[in-house]
């Protein structure tokens, strides 16, 4: 197991990792989003069909919402699901729109920021807790110098 990584917010809320988010590094900046057919809304069916390959936050997202979901799982392009009648909406990642545009689809709602995030495993954390701040503090320096 690594001491400390960098890995993106979707992957943290996908999987609900025991490790500690240190930092929002403000980079790789995007968004998970529930998005469907340009020009229409969400729409208002009994069990809304989603295709997705981040089903956790699909479904928690859904669960909030009071709204019954059937994930359909999908990997690689799920921008044709909607077009497929496969699904009635997707969630996925959004970062310029680019992709959605080019299959007529568009955001309906934004579900959670995604951005890089630095983390730490619980144990090392626990003893090499300077060190790891000491990192952080250089990387955000770093970051910063950059801006």
């Amino acid at each position: 197991a690594a001491d400390i990584g960098i890995v993106g917010k979707d992957i943290l809320t996908e999987h609900g990792s025991e490790v500690f988010e240190l930092a929002d590094l403000h980079l790789g900046k995007c968004r998970m989003c529930v998005c469907g057919k340009k020009g229409e809304e969400l729409p208002d069916t009994a069990t809304l069909r989603v295709a997705t390959k981040f089903r956790n936050i699909a479904k928690a997202y859904f669960e909030q919402q009071s709204r019954d979901i059937e994930i359909v799982p999908l990997n690689g392009s799920i921008e044709i699901a909607p077009l497929l009648d496969v699904s009635d909406v997707i969630v996925d990642i959004v970062e310029t729109g680019t992709t959605l545009r080019e299959n007529n689809l568009e955001p309906y709602e934004s579900i959670v920021k995604i951005s890089a995030r630095m983390i730490a495993n619980k144990a090392s954390f626990k003893f090499k807790q300077t060190e790891i701040e000491t990192m952080i503090e250089k990387v955000k320096s770093a970051l910063a110098q950059r801006s």
